[in-house]
């Protein structure tokens, strides 16, 4: 079996005491923003029971700090909008936090060791395997949130980010099929692209496989009370199928 590695980045909704000070929003506010911005409930949906599977979650919320942009604002896009890896505005782009006062920290504190975290168990598996999937486990609302790029009105219920590099096609096409198989609308990039790779592989190490696997929210969850609606197991065991399709794939 291919061993797989189930990275989790945007699951928890905890911002520590310490911090909460550097925020300029209110309490409900800041609780607004939380439920919009958290990928509701993935550590449980991508939570598979296989011995060639390992996740690794991201323990703080990501309006803190965002694990999946790129460390240095220049070369994450998503900057432009205020949303590097420490996020300075809100999905509707108000002001979010002061986060030059603690950029070093939060970078220290929380990125860093992640990343590395992240890279030692890449290694971990390229030095007993010949190749590690990644599974990128994420969730977006059903309506489009005024940060997003993409502005498509028709938005798939399973997202498949790839990446020209890591992403071999016979790989996502097989993630394509099964989900189609299993009555889901999917869709390529859209309206998210791309899938994490520790920066050290990144467009160097192709034994590296990575795919992203966005879940549209309303799937498994109410989006106006933020619980776990009657089809999450449904989609929960769908997902857990499709994992141990690819996970005995020949890559």
């Amino acid at each position: 079996m291919n061993p797989i590695i189930l990275h989790i980045p945007h699951s928890s909704k905890l911002i520590p005491d310490e911090f909460l000070n550097y925020f300029y929003l209110s309490k409900n506010e800041l609780n607004e923003e939380i439920n919009l911005m958290t990928d509701h409930f993935t550590d449980e949906l991508f939570g598979v029971s296989l011995d060639n599977v390992t996740s690794l979650l991201f323990p703080v919320s990501r309006l803190l700090v965002d694990p999946e942009r790129f460390e240095i604002d220049k070369d994450e896009t998503m900057s432009e909008v205020g949303m590097g890896c420490i996020y300075e505005k809100t999905s509707h782009g108000n002001k979010l936090k002061d986060g030059s006062k603690i950029r070093d920290r939060l970078i220290n504190k929380f990125y860093r060791p992640h990343h590395k975290k992240f890279y030692d168990l890449v290694k971990s598996k390229l030095d007993k395997f010949e190749n590690v999937i990644i599974i990128d486990c994420h969730s977006f609302p059903l309506k489009r949130l005024p940060y997003e790029k993409s502005e498509i009105k028709t938005r798939p219920e399973i997202c498949l980010g790839t990446d020209n590099f890591h992403t071999p096609e016979k790989i996502s096409n097989i993630f394509f099929e099964e989900f189609k198989s299993l009555g889901f609308s999917v869709d390529f990039n859209t309206p998210f692209s791309g899938s994490i790779v520790p920066r050290t592989y990144y467009e160097i190490n192709k034994r590296v496989i990575s795919i992203m696997i966005e879940v549209r929210r309303d799937l498994y969850m109410d989006e106006k009370t933020f619980k776990k609606n009657e089809t999450f197991d449904k989609t929960k065991n769908a997902l857990s199928k499709v994992i141990q399709t690819i996970s005995n794939t020949n890559v």
